[in-house]
């Protein structure tokens, strides 16, 4: 009786840790993705108005684009620094890094004066806190779903792994949020100092977010690793030299939703504000709901993906993104706000959402547990340029087609079938366990041998 007693004692504990880490990878990735949404919204209602106002307007657009995505140059190497500690450290401390890095500056933007008061100063002081907030991106996302996978039940990791991705959902809806309510003052005021509110108010979330990450403890098979393993272990050279080709498919499964992505969250608001003259916060609203959709649409993704493989989902994701690439292109073009609105719900909740809700259990599974936070982070955040760039890309072609929106449903067709044929060359890894690297080793030895058999 006092075994069974103890059992049941033990398995509610590993519930509220589960559930406690659950809340925690939330709440993280979404302060650091509210972080990062409201500056691809200033990117394209703002910053061309304030610390660019010496170009021309489409000029001005394209620079102010591309340091959105100047951010994604530095994604990779927090990737390799975050990953490094995050593998030899610990997974607690580098999130709370992260969070805290990401924090402070969002909220020195939110602070900084523009190109009228000190000139050429204004917008390079914009590119070095962008930098800096890459940095920090780029060792979030990988620890936080580490962390949350290590802990998820191996039958659920697909749902569990969507709280992660719940915390981005949660960001859109709070940065579009914030956008729309600021962008509903006066233009003077919004440009004057309406803008910055969203900024500086991540100070409040950052501190929540450091609290709640505190109480959190490292996963059991993290810690039995570091036990067993030498201390001069670099997992930067072992996820290169193990998992070569995983690095680079992950960073291939992530390219078309971060494409699709950053065309919802940032351009459209952009083309459809300038073309059709519709107010931002009319764009901003239909942000919202397409991403309040994806509250649903994740978790059931998620579930989908235990049933059925984490690949098949992927399929669904990448090539369904060609097909809809054109109707989402019309819908746009319409002009109309019907259209757009169910051209970004398509996108986020269809396209977006059967794919990026499900690349943290997908991803993590493809790595051991010595290098997983470095492997995860490192193939994550190499996509990043291709989504970082896209609303920079984008304008840039839509300029050079005369005004045409059709070369944005080729960068979504060229993005999709690149993802698709990544997915086709990860493989299914949902039985694989985590726990046990022989079972891992296992795997990928049959999957390699049955690629064998079907070359011959």
């Amino acid at each position: 009786m006092n075994r069974v007693n103890n059992q049941a004692a033990s398995d509610n504990v590993d519930k509220k840790k589960l559930s406690r880490v659950a809340f925690a990878s939330l709440i993280g990735t979404f302060i650091e993705f509210y972080d990062y949404f409201i500056y691809g919204a200033a990117a394209a209602l703002v910053f061309p108005h304030l610390f660019f106002t010496e170009l021309s307007p489409t000029v001005a657009t394209i620079v102010s684009f591309a340091t959105l995505g100047v951010a994604f140059i530095t994604r990779p190497i927090g990737a390799v620094i975050f990953g490094h500690y995050g593998d030899t450290v610990g997974r607690k401390a580098m999130l709370i890094a992260s969070v805290s890095i990401m924090g402070i500056a969002t909220v020195i933007i939110g602070l900084l004066p523009t190109y009228e008061t000190i000139g050429l100063a204004a917008p390079v002081l914009l590119v070095i806190v962008r930098l800096i907030q890459g940095l920090a991106v780029g060792g979030e996302w990988g620890g936080a779903t580490t962390m949350m996978i290590e802990y998820a039940p191996k039958q659920k990791r697909g749902f569990y792994g969507t709280f992660v991705q719940l915390g981005n959902v949660l960001g859109v809806l709070c940065a579009t949020g914030s956008f729309a309510l600021a962008s509903m003052l006066p233009k003077e005021t919004f440009l004057d100092w309406g803008w910055r509110v969203p900024f500086l108010a991540s100070i409040i979330l950052m501190l929540i977010g450091i609290f709640i990450r505190m109480k959190i403890e490292e996963p059991p098979m993290f810690k039995k690793m570091l036990k067993e393993r030498e201390k001069s272990s670099l997992p930067i050279v072992q996820v290169f030299k193990k998992f070569p080709r995983q690095i680079f498919l992950a960073a291939g499964l992530r390219i078309s939703e971060s494409v699709v992505g950053y065309l919802i969250i940032s351009y459209v608001l952009q083309y459809t504000t300038s073309k059709f003259n519709m107010p931002s916060s009319t764009v901003l609203t239909g942000v919202m709901i397409a991403a309040a959709t994806g509250l649903i649409a994740f978790p059931l993704w998620g579930i989908l993906s235990d049933k059925i493989g984490r690949r098949a989902v992927f399929l669904i994701g990448s090539f369904g993104s060609c097909l809809l690439a054109y109707p989402f292109y019309w819908l746009v073009d319409s002009g109309t706000v019907w259209g757009v609105y169910l051209a970004l719900f398509l996108g986020y909740s269809f396209v977006i959402g059967s794919m990026y809700s499900i690349e943290p259990c997908y991803l993590s599974e493809m790595f051991t547990t010595e290098v997983r936070y470095t492997g995860v982070s490192v193939g994550s955040q190499l996509a990043g340029v291709f989504g970082g760039f896209t609303p920079m890309v984008a304008t840039a072609l839509v300029a050079w087609a005369g005004g045409g929106f059709w070369p944005i449903a080729w960068m979504v067709i060229v993005s999709g079938v690149i993802t698709g044929f990544c997915a086709l060359g990860t493989g299914e890894t949902m039985h694989r366990d985590l726990h046990d690297e022989k079972d891992f080793e296992a795997t990928e030895k049959t999957r390699s041998d049955s690629l064998l058999i079907k070359s011959r």
